[in-house]
């Protein structure tokens, strides 16, 4: 009896974590039309409500959950403080790259950004973690370049908002990674790092008459003040969602957020879709297919080493 309730209840949360995960990403791919609605506040206003209003979102969060002794334990480690304010300085980069990309019109590019990013992740495994490539992983990313070189020279210019949004959240996963801190009270610890710049900020724009915020109506305000939950909420399903879902299902939903974004810049905003840029985006799907089903065979391979390890000692106890 004991054995079939925990197998419900492991059901009941790999359920919620596959909505969880769902909402996450969808969430992520859609947010270009959120940013669109405040298009008339500058970008950098808007990072810097970002972090205040995020900031003071998690302090809620965390006092409601009492998970303040990690925020202080994290804060008194030097390497993961360290790791925390280049970690925030490089999504706080991602931030301000992404909406001003689709504040410009730029969305279909920041899709490509966010397609190439799991091949990014390898790299840099490779590069700094001395995680080795595997064949398949390495023919992935050569396509990924290629996929580069081709829209380049299609359109004869670099497309250096996809790749900047690539490496900039790339780098941001690594030095997350590379922190050892949990999700909300280290998101925390990267905004409160870069607080005290956002509030002066506002407050130069305060005092040079140029704070949007101040003149916006109540409904542009509160668009403002609602950046901390809109940032905030879907790290909180992405971070249920990892914990209860297997990781190639985590890998195969966070193509959501790029095919929104996508589907967003071709048919709501109406953004031009060269020939070039299909080449491209084709060299990035097909990249991204030969990643995932390799990580896939290798999954299976590892689950069927368990299953058969598990099997011979159930064997050898006999």
């Amino acid at each position: 009896m004991p054995v079939a309730k925990n197998e419900s209840t492991a059901k009941s949360h790999e359920t919620l974590g596959l909505i969880a995960g769902i909402a996450c990403f969808t969430t992520w791919g859609l947010i270009p039309v959120y940013w669109k609605l405040i298009a008339s506040v500058p970008a950098t206003e808007i990072l810097a409500h970002r972090f205040v209003w995020t900031t003071i979102f998690l302090s809620l969060v965390l006092s409601w959950q009492g998970r303040w002794d990690e925020v202080v334990a994290n804060i008194r480690s030097r390497p993961a403080l360290i790791y925390c304010l280049t970690g925030g300085a490089a999504i706080a980069t991602n931030w301000f790259l992404f909406i001003w990309a689709v504040n410009i019109g730029h969305v279909i590019e920041t899709s490509l950004g966010y397609f190439m990013t799991p091949l990014m992740n390898v790299l840099f495994g490779a590069l700094f973690l001395r995680e080795r490539l595997t064949r398949l992983q390495l023919i992935s990313v050569l396509l990924a370049l290629l996929g580069v070189v081709n829209i380049t020279f299609g359109y004869g210019r670099f497309p250096w908002i996809a790749v900047s949004l690539c490496l900039s959240f790339g780098l941001y996963g690594l030095l997350r990674k590379k922190s050892g801190t949990a999700a909300i009270p280290g998101l925390f610890i990267e905004t409160i790092l870069l607080l005290p710049l956002a509030i002066l900020f506002l407050v130069y724009l305060q005092n040079t008459h140029s704070l949007v915020f101040t003149q916006a109506g109540w409904w542009l305000s509160i668009l403002l003040v609602s950046t901390g939950v809109v940032t905030a909420v879907p790290l909180f399903w992405f971070g249920y969602a990892t914990r209860h879902l297997r990781l190639i299902t985590v890998g195969f939903l966070q193509y959501l957020s790029p095919i929104g974004s996508f589907f967003l810049g071709v048919f709501l905003f109406h953004e031009p879709f060269t020939r070039g840029r299909l080449v491209t985006f084709v060299l990035i799907w097909i990249a991204l297919a030969i990643f995932t089903a390799e990580a896939v065979i290798r999954w299976r391979s590892a689950r069927v080493r368990a299953i058969d390890s598990c099997a011979f000692e159930a064997s050898a106890l006999d």
